[in-house]
């Protein structure tokens, strides 16, 4: 099982601004109150062609699917948290909080993957746990290691506990639970997604052990980390405020490993950590000022990994 891939499939916004309906718990969501929507979405387009370009050139494949103007979906750019891709073909269908992200899944962006040649044997589909309010936001809320078959999940509103240990079993992966918080307006919150504070490499891990309060949580996340003999790398609670958590490995040109983030990522990480980093992997960065801004959401969010076997 290999734990990063080459191929990553990306939506370009049609009608990017702030979701109103996710910013009740995404609490690193601003309105851009002086730029008219239109402004708005070409920025972000802006914004997602040089990211796609960036990725391309060091010799990502990259799938990119245009987001229609309708239905209205202003998060159409985060794909990751409604589908995840897997090595034996399955895919993850994911029940999403927020009613008008439920419109981001698209029957037709699958079927644009196998005319590319890849391989869908399974759609495991979990989107009717929406009618419960249950829900598991794909690999925004699960953070896989796929190479030793385990998930990350930091519990929150878009994160069930039932609903992920049903994932694991299904994906055949072992779950390590935990809470992870942050403080909005000196009160304890639950981060939103597991992936703002958290990303699992092949050789490392970068995660904020100050948002994770319980003392047994924190521990046995490390251990689980540390066992599976990955290098810890440290950020704090302002570093995430930056994205610094919201990052993953791909793989490039002649099989060389990168580790892609956003440029208020890249500079919000002292000279140790990058030096840290670059011992195991290249690391590219891209500016997403507007989309982080309005969205929320960073180079992470807006990558779905596909591993799905190619015919």
């Amino acid at each position: 099982m290999q734990q990063t891939t080459n191929t990553i499939l990306m939506i370009r916004p049609a009608s990017f601004r702030m979701n109103e309906q996710t910013a009740v718990n995404n609490y690193y969501q601003q309105e851009l109150i002086d730029m008219l929507p239109a402004s708005i979405n070409a920025k972000a387009q802006q914004e997602f062609d040089d990211f796609v370009q960036k990725l391309q050139g060091v010799g990502v494949e990259v799938v990119v699917v245009e987001d229609t103007k309708e239905p209205d979906t202003p998060d159409a750019l985060f794909p990751n948290n409604w589908v995840s891709f897997h090595e034996n073909g399955d895919v993850g269908i994911y029940p999403m909080f927020a009613e008008n992200r439920r419109l981001e899944r698209r029957e037709d962006v699958l079927e644009i993957l196998e005319e590319k040649g890849f391989h869908i044997e399974n759609v495991v589909d979990y989107s009717e746990a929406e009618e419960e309010f249950v829900f598991l936001e794909g690999t925004g809320s699960m953070i896989l290691d796929r190479q030793h078959r385990k998930a990350y999940c930091a519990l929150s509103p878009r994160a069930d506990e039932e609903l992920f240990i049903e994932f694991c079993e299904d994906f055949e992966f072992t779950p390590v639970i935990f809470e992870a918080n942050q403080t909005v307006d000196g009160v304890r919150e639950a981060i939103y997604h597991t992936n703002v504070m958290m990303c699992v490499a092949e050789t490392f891990a970068v995660v904020c052990l100050d948002a994770i309060d319980d003392k047994k949580e924190k521990k046995n996340v490390l251990k689980h980390l540390k066992s599976d003999g990955k290098e810890v790398i440290a950020i704090n609670e302002t570093q995430v405020t930056q994205f610094a958590g919201n990052m993953l490995q791909v793989n490039g040109n002649n099989d060389e490993r990168y580790l892609v983030m956003s440029t208020s990522a890249y500079e919000s990480l002292t000279n140790q950590q990058l030096k840290t980093l670059e011992k195991h992997t290249k690391i590219v960065h891209s500016s997403l000022q507007t989309i982080e801004t309005c969205g929320g959401g960073s180079a992470r969010c807006m990558m779905a990994e596909v591993f799905l076997p190619k015919h």
